[in-house]
C-alpha cells in the first residue's frame, strides 16, 4: 500500500464521489443510471480507487454491493470531504457578498417551535438572499453525527452536556427551564396564583419519562415533595402537545423560551405556578479548526441579539 501523501495525491474526487454514489444506490448498475455515465465506466474507476489504496473497498454479491471495513471508514471521509467542499466553494461566494451564502443548521423541536423562528425571520429580513437549510434531531445525535460529519455548520439547541467537546467551540445564549402550560380558555388561567400540588390530579399530557423533558419534569415535582402525576397522554412530539393544548382540557410542560416566543401563535398561557429553579442551557455548537463563513458568522449575532431579553433571566417568563 502507497503512503498517505502519495495516495493523496493519486485520488481523483471523481472517484470518491463515484463511490460514495455506489454505496448509497446499492450497485454499480443503479449508480451509473443516476449519475448519468455507463456501468463499465463506474467499474473501472472503483478498480482503479481499490487498486491504488490497496484495499477492498466493495464486497460483492448477487443482491448489489456493501462496503467492506475500510470502505466505511472511506465513505465517512469521503462525504465529509464533500461537505467541507461545498461550504468552500459557499465560503468563496460570500466573500464576494457577505449577506449571501448558504448556512446549514441542526436544531431541537423546543427551539425550532420559539427561538429559532425568531432568529431566522429577523435574519431573512436583514439579509434576504441568505439561504437557510434545517435539520431536526437530539443534542447528542446532532452533534456527534451531523456536526462531526459537517452535515451541518453549527448545532442550536440544549448543549448535550455540562462540559463542552474537545473538538467544539460553544455560544451559550440562555438559560432554560419548563413551564406549566394550558389553552387559552382553560379554567386554571383565570387563577392568578397555582401550587404545583393542586394540578397532580390533572389531565396531563407529558413527555416520556426516560426523556431528558420526562426526567426534567419528574425532577421538579420531587423537588416539591409530589410523586409525578400519571400522565392521560405519553408524547414527545411537541406538536401533539399543542395540539392537546388546545382542545382546553390538557395541561403540559413546556420550554420557557418557546411560549416567550411563540405562545399567542400557540395558543397557550403560561400558569403562574411556583417551580424549583433548574435550569440548563441553551447554546451554540461549532466544530473548532473550521474557518467560520460569514453566513455563520451574522447567524451567530443575530442569536444573541435574540436571546438576549432572556439570557440574564433565572426564572421562567410569565
Amino acid at each position: 500500500m502507497l503512503d498517505a501523501s502519495r495516495i493523496s495525491q493519486r485520488i481523483k474526487l471523481r472517484q470518491l464521489s463515484v463511490f460514495v454514489a455506489v454505496v448509497e444506490h446499492g450497485s454499480m448498475a443503479k449508480a451509473a443510471e443516476h449519475l448519468s455515465i455507463s456501468q463499465p465506466v463506474i467499474s473501472k474507476m472503483i478498480a482503479s480507487l481499490e487498486q491504488t489504496l490497496g484495499l477492498p473497498l466493495l464486497e460483492r454479491s448477487r443482491l448489489g454491493v456493501t462496503p467492506t471495513l475500510y470502505g466505511e471508514a472511506l465513505l465517512k471521509r469521503s462525504i465529509a470531504l464533500s461537505n467541507d467542499l461545498r461550504s468552500g466553494v459557499d465560503e468563496l461566494q460570500a466573500l464576494a457578498d457577505p449577506t449571501i451564502g448558504e448556512l446549514r443548521i441542526g436544531s431541537t423541536e423546543p427551539v425550532m417551535a420559539g427561538l429559532l423562528p425568531a432568529i431566522i425571520d429577523r435574519l431573512s429580513r436583514q439579509y434576504p438572499r441568505l439561504a437557510l437549510h434545517i435539520i431536526e434531531g437530539e443534542p447528542p445525535e446532532l452533534q456527534d453525527r451531523y456536526l462531526r460529519n459537517h452535515d451541518i455548520d453549527l448545532m442550536i439547541g440544549r448543549l448535550p452536556s455540562p462540559t463542552p467537546a474537545a473538538d467544539t467551540d460553544v455560544q451559550e445564549l440562555l438559560h432554560e427551564s419548563g413551564v406549566v402550560v394550558a389553552g387559552l380558555n382553560n379554567p386554571w388561567v383565570r387563577r392568578r396564583k397555582i401550587r404545583l400540588a393542586e394540578l397532580v390530579n390533572e389531565r396531563w399530557c407529558l413527555p416520556p419519562r426516560e426523556s431528558f423533558p420526562g426526567g426534567w419534569i419528574a425532577n421538579a415535582f420531587h423537588a416539591s415533595a409530589l410523586e409525578v402525576p400519571r400522565p392521560s397522554v405519553t408524547v414527545y412530539s411537541i406538536l401533539m402537545q399543542s395540539a392537546l393544548l388546545a382542545s382546553e382540557r390538557f395541561l403540559s410542560f413546556l420550554p420557557a423560551s418557546m411560549l416567550h416566543y411563540s405562545a399567542k401563535r400557540l395558543s397557550m398561557k403560561i400558569l403562574p405556578v411556583e417551580m424549583p429553579a433548574q435550569m440548563w442551557p441553551i447554546g451554540i455548537i461549532t466544530l473548532k479548526g473550521r474557518t467560520p463563513s460569514p453566513a455563520r458568522r451574522l447567524f451567530i449575532d443575530c442569536a444573541l441579539e435574540i436571546a438576549k431579553p432572556l439570557a440574564g433571566k433565572r426564572t421562567p417568563d410569565r
